[in-house]
């Protein structure tokens, strides 16, 4: 079968290697579609942590089951389905407090074990996730909105308060969608207008703000001098974390959801007199998943307006490179195999 390694930053070769055989515990599946991430284009640049080389990448993934290992869960051979690509330990004290997304010894495949860049892949049968009719290029949708999904949960946002979303990315797509969909008042901010557009043509959101073009003033505007009650980062840039303070009402929380190396700092009296909650979030829960899939279905999500660019596995070598570049104005990067 074929093999997507990134061997090192900036290096990838298509390998020939045995097809898997199903392990005990698992399905194996044919993968039908490839979902490009920050995670993936951070890791072939070489600034994503958590992560070592050579690595085949790819978490945002559909496929179809080959062989499974049991009737659990009443999946069949055959049938179209999505997982949840991070594996927890169910024993640290993370996973012993309802928190396998933070578990201490996490397996994420495409990050810390080997992903989905691949015709074959073995896949926990406890990830797995029924596809419910949808489409491959839908279910390979699902974990991405999942982390917008758990970032607006854990931020328990309420209906009516103004919730600032920055970065208007696939993943700040993602929480913008169900940050509406919790009833908040969604302001974007980007730096690119063309994305503020995108978000509210494509995903309701109620104001769009240029974080280059006077934010601190257009947020007072848009507040009434209030200032934000919640702002979810997922951008993963210093800069614009740490000039989330001045978007913020006191008894505000930021939760960040984009992940950079460096360290960032805020000026301790304003964080103070604000008792400013921050948190981070990381990946998602089946909680999270479950309501991904029912929003898809019930029509409240849609993902297909977020695939932007499309490419073939065999010419993805070329292709991703290209995505690298914010001039292709790629949204969401789409890889077909094994059609």
């Amino acid at each position: 079968m074929k093999q997507l390694v990134c061997n090192e930053p900036g290096q990838f070769e298509m390998k020939q290697v045995s097809q898997p055989e199903r392990k005990e515990g698992n399905a194996l599946l044919k993968i039908k579609r490839i979902g490009i991430c920050g995670t993936d284009l951070h890791a072939f640049e070489g600034t994503q942590p958590f992560f070592s080389y050579p690595r085949v990448l790819g978490h945002e993934l559909s496929g179809e089951i080959v062989e499974l290992d049991s009737a659990e869960g009443n999946f069949k051979v055959g049938e179209q389905v999505t997982f949840i690509p991070y594996y927890p330990c169910k024993e640290c004290i993370a996973c012993r407090n309802g928190k396998p997304n933070c578990c201490t010894n996490i397996q994420g495949a495409g990050v810390h074990i080997d992903g989905g860049m691949v015709d074959y892949l073995n896949v926990p049968q406890y990830a797995l996730i029924h596809g419910q009719g949808m489409s491959y290029d839908e279910l390979a949708m699902v974990e991405p909105m999942a982390i917008g999904a758990h970032a607006v949960r854990i931020t328990e946002v309420k209906k009516d308060e103004f919730v600032l979303v920055t970065g208007a990315g696939p993943i700040g797509l993602g929480v913008m969608a169900f940050a509406k969909i919790a009833g908040a008042k969604v302001i974007a901010m980007d730096v690119q207008d063309n994305r503020l557009e995108f978000a509210k043509e494509q995903f309701g959101v109620d104001y769009v703000v240029n974080a280059l073009n006077n934010p601190i003033e257009t947020i007072k505007e848009i507040t009434g001098g209030e200032m934000v009650t919640a702002i979810i980062d997922a951008t993963g840039n210093k800069r614009a974390i740490e000039a989330s303070l001045d978007y913020l009402a006191h008894g505000g929380r930021i939760t960040m959801v984009g992940l950079q190396l460096e360290p960032f700092s805020f000026a301790h009296p304003e964080f103070h007199k604000r008792e400013t909650t921050l948190r981070s979030s990381r990946n998602a829960t089946r909680d999270d998943f479950d309501h991904v899939v029912d929003c898809m279905k019930s029509g409240k999500v849609n993902v297909n307006s977020l695939i932007s660019h499309r490419a073939k596995f065999e010419n993805m070598i070329e292709d991703f490179k290209t995505w690298l570049d914010p001039k292709t104005g790629v949204v969401k990067a789409i890889v077909s195999i094994n059609d």
